[in-house]
């Protein structure tokens, strides 16, 4: 059968198709600037030869439903398409980034599901409509099709109450659900596996450290999540491309009762302008490598910040796991950035974490071991794949 997964954010469109079981993509896409003057598609089809040909198109795109009409006219296209009909989806999955307390599994989607993930918008604003909006497209142009929906908290229902209670009063939590639900677990189960699977040991208990504009850290004992590194909402614990990460609450109420800031101003503040381009003026950690190079002190302060933070929550993670069999690095950050991973690690061959230099700043594709002769941790990058980790999740769901 063929499963299409999709990854709708609030401007985007992340796409991609598979033939099942055999775990076979056939093609991937991404579409951006939605709903803007210049819409952007970039579309990788592999062939019958085994070859990819990808297609980029410059063209306005007014919102999602036109955004997944093209990647549905490609999908069929009589150059680039890999299926003759829409039809022939038996699955569409689709990334849904807060599921609360009600969605701990993979769930088919019904009208009761997408009202349980309208009551959950104010958990993840910038999220959670943008997941909606994808799934109710998708109901339309795959009528056939089941639709599912993997949630990213999901992965982290299983941390202890210890790990995800607040010390706020008890109705806080009873009443209105506040805690620690974490993110990113789609990326983090994935790596995990292929942690386990590559050391052959599925109790391992691993660090799972995913760094890409957005950032975050699990804590795993035998594939369970047991301790994260985000919180409530997705801006808690790392520093992150616009996220400031950790803050003293004390600095909120500075801002707005000698600053005079509202409360709208202080969330756009700490979720859309500090973090690495609070720091920099930059987002991507290439233009902040490149200021770094060019002796710039601010860059060199957010290297060494960023880099912290990732040492801190390694250290508190390894001491509530009493030890790690792995540390796995992924995302576009920890997959290619060999100064964080370098900085991140370093002064920890006490705990038996130590890497090896030269493998490190040698780029190379797939699961790599960058870790020193000796070294009784293993590091390791793992590129991450939520989309395949998504269709496995239907799969199973839809196969028992």
């Amino acid at each position: 059968m063929y499963i299409f997964v999709i990854n709708s954010g609030s401007s985007s469109l992340k796409y991609q198709l598979f033939r099942w079981p055999q775990e076979q993509p056939l093609c991937r896409g991404l579409i951006e600037r939605i709903g803007q003057v210049e819409g952007q598609l970039t579309h990788t089809a592999t062939g019958p030869d085994g070859q990819e040909r990808t297609l980029t198109r410059t063209e306005p795109i007014a919102d999602h439903r036109a955004g997944l009409q093209l990647a549905l006219g490609l999908l069929t296209d009589a150059e680039m398409g890999v299926i003759q009909s829409p039809e022939e989806v038996a699955v569409v999955g689709h990334r849904a980034v807060h599921g609360g307390e009600q969605f701990r599994e993979p769930t088919l989607v019904t009208a009761a599901v997408k009202a349980k993930i309208r009551e959950l918008f104010a958990l993840a604003p910038l999220h959670n409509p943008a997941n909606l909006l994808g799934m109710e497209v998708a109901e339309q142009l795959f009528p056939r099709a089941a639709q599912v929906a993997v949630f990213d908290t999901a992965f982290h229902s299983t941390l202890p109450p210890q790990a995800y209670r607040f010390a706020l009063p008890e109705r806080l939590y009873t009443e209105h659900g506040l805690r620690a639900y974490g993110f990113h677990g789609t990326s983090h189960k994935f790596v995990c596996d292929e942690a386990r699977r590559h050391l052959n040991q599925p109790e391992a208990r691993i660090i799972t450290v995913h760094l890409g504009n957005g950032c975050s850290m699990t804590a795993t004992v035998a594939g369970r999540s047991v301790d994260t590194s985000m919180g409530f909402g997705p801006m808690n614990g790392l520093v992150m491309g616009t996220r400031a990460g950790d803050t003293d609450q004390a600095v909120i109420f500075y801002l707005v009762e000698q600053l005079g800031y509202s409360l709208d101003a202080v969330k756009t503040l700490l979720n859309k302008e500090s973090g690495m381009l609070g720091l920099t003026g930059h987002t991507d950690m290439r233009d902040v490598t490149r200021q770094l190079e060019a002796g710039d002190d601010r860059a060199r302060l957010a290297y060494d910040l960023y880099a912290y933070r990732i040492k801190k929550y390694l250290g508190s993670f390894l001491a509530a796991l009493n030890g790690a069999e792995a540390v796995v690095f992924t995302g576009g950050v920890g997959e290619n950035d060999a100064r964080v991973r370098s900085l991140a690690c370093q002064n920890l061959d006490f705990i038996g974490i130590q890497l090896d230099e030269a493998l490190n700043q040698r780029r190379a594709p797939g699961l790599r071991d960058l870790s020193a002769p000796g070294a009784r941790v293993p590091v390791l990058v793992i590129p991450t794949n939520e989309e395949l980790e998504i269709a496995r999740q239907c799969a199973a769901l839809v196969s028992g």
